[in-house]
């Protein structure tokens, strides 16, 4: 299992504190500093089940920079997004866990965490 996360999340804290807790095992990977390829973040989401406007952090200025609001949300436009969020990697929510059974789930909530334990 792997966790995508950026240390100054609390959200991501959490979720390293339930999995500790769970004495689950892990491997961490703050995606700011080791980013995701483009091909990369198309397997999770498509590990996900989601579009890469289901995940994308659009409050932040990078975001607003590239007026990523107006852009279209469809499978004509689906790279475009995959490229700006692998290119700015503090556009992808967080944590998102992949887990060994190939699924995976942002992981926001201790429930969406529990859900992809053994």
């Amino acid at each position: 299992m792997e966790i995508w996360i950026n240390p100054a999340c609390s959200k991501c804290r959490s979720a390293l504190s339930l999995l500790d807790a769970e004495g689950a095992g892990y491997t961490v990977r703050n995606y700011l500093e080791d980013p995701p390829s483009a091909e990369e973040l198309a397997e999770v989401l498509r590990r996900l089940g989601l579009e890469p406007w289901d995940v994308a952090r659009l409050g932040e200025p990078v975001a607003a920079e590239l007026d990523m609001e107006s852009w279209p949300r469809d499978g004509a436009s689906r790279e475009r997004w995959i490229e700006a969020m692998a290119a700015h990697p503090i556009l992808i929510q967080r944590p998102i866990i992949t887990a060994d059974d190939g699924t995976a789930v942002v992981a926001r909530s201790p429930e969406a965490v529990r859900s992809v334990l053994p």
